[in-house]
Parts: structure tokens; sequence; C-alpha cells
């Protein structure tokens, strides 16, 4: 009998409980697959990926303290060996265009089927890109007719830092939280949020917590 091949080792990242333990509970089914650890943010699936060494995250974007796509740029950076996919309700074209600039390696809607979880995971851990069904077409006639790889938006243009700034701020952080959480000093802080406001030529803290949820940084729920 042929000896079967080593599980893939997967991380699985939500701020939503229910959704983690639907989508857990679709993995378990997949003998190839271990779930090792759930993160509810995207500085705990730092974390958890430090720990654990997984062979894939799965991440949704909209988390608190550090989004997935931010954090999925920190993981590709600092763990090459480890595959993200996107997990997400978004198939808004701005969304997996920036999942695939922060180094992801997969894009995939949740109202995918079954089958596609398991196709992706495969994909990935083969070292291949796997995007949704739905939207793969899409993005590749984007590509060669519009050329958007190219192109910078706004968003694009902050540095790494002043996206997780953007973040605390419009989650309601204070400048002393803020610093604490990302180890600053108060004054660091004031002028990361100075130049956020100049780059994206904001004048207040209400238009920057617009921005950041427009961008999909923080969610509309109350």
């Amino acid at each position: 009998m042929k000896k079967p091949t080593r599980s893939i080792r997967v991380i699985l990242a939500d701020d939503h409980v229910l959704v983690r333990a639907g989508i857990r509970s679709l993995l378990e089914k997949m003998p190839e697959v271990e779930v090792l650890a759930e993160a509810s943010d995207g500085r705990e699936a730092l974390e958890l990926v430090l720990r654990h060494s997984p062979d894939v995250v799965l991440m949704d974007i909209t988390m608190p303290r550090l989004n997935g796509l931010d954090a999925a740029a920190r993981m590709t950076t600092e763990h090459p060996e480890v595959r993200v996919i996107i997990l997400s309700m978004h198939s808004n074209e701005e969304y997996y265009w920036r999942a695939l600039k922060s180094g992801a390696a997969g894009y995939l809607l949740k109202q995918a089927a079954t089958a596609e979880l398991g196709t992706a995971l495969q994909a990935v851990a083969r070292g291949e890109i796997y995007l949704s069904r739905e939207i793969s077409k899409r993005l590749v006639k984007q590509f060669f007719v519009k050329g958007i790889v190219g192109r910078k938006s706004p968003f694009e243009q902050l540095t790494g830092r002043q996206r997780e700034v953007l973040q605390l701020i419009a989650e309601g952080q204070n400048t002393k939280s803020i610093a604490d959480i990302l180890k600053l000093s108060p004054k660091t802080v004031e002028y990361h949020r100075m130049k956020l406001m100049t780059g994206l030529n904001v004048h207040d803290i209400t238009g920057l917590v617009r921005f950041a949820l427009r961008m999909g940084l923080i969610s509309q729920e109350g």
C-alpha cells in the first residue's frame, strides 16, 4: 500500500468564531489537511505562524488589530516558505489585486464550493497560485488589457507601518494605545498620522476612518 503524503498543515485566521468553526469543519473532513491552530486577528496569526511553521495560512481580510492583507505581506516577507490564501467575501478587483501584491498565493471567495477549498490548498501547497474560478478569467484579462499591476493606488503608496497606524486609528485607539501596541513612541505615532493625512489628502480622523472602511481595514458592523 502506498504511504500517504505528508498532511498540509494549516492555520485558520478569521475574527468571526462561527465562520472559523464552519471552515474548520470543512477542513477536518479533508484527510490530507491538518488544522494546527486558529487566530482571531492578524497579529495573533503572525504569532501562530512563528510558533507552528504551517504550510498554509487561510486568512480573512477584515480583522481587528492587523488586517489580513498587511498580515499576509509580513508573513510572506518574514516566512517565505509559508503560503497564504486570502478567504474573502469581496469579489471586487481592488481586493484581489491587493492580495496578490501583498504576496498571497491564493484568493478564495467564501461562497466558493467546498471542493474548491481543497483544490486551492493543494495548489498553493505545490507552489502554485490559486484564484477563485469566478474571478480568475476576469483577473487575467485585466492584467493584460489594463496593466493595472503597475499602477499604485493611494493605499498602496502607504508604508506597512502607516497602514498599521491607519487601521488602529480607525479602530478607535488613541496615540498612547497605538504606541504601546506597535512599540513606538507617541511622537512617532503622531508623525505617522501626519504623514497619513498628508498622503491621503485627509484632514481629520473621521476622514481616515472613512478611508479605512472603504479599504476593508475595518468592518461596518457595529
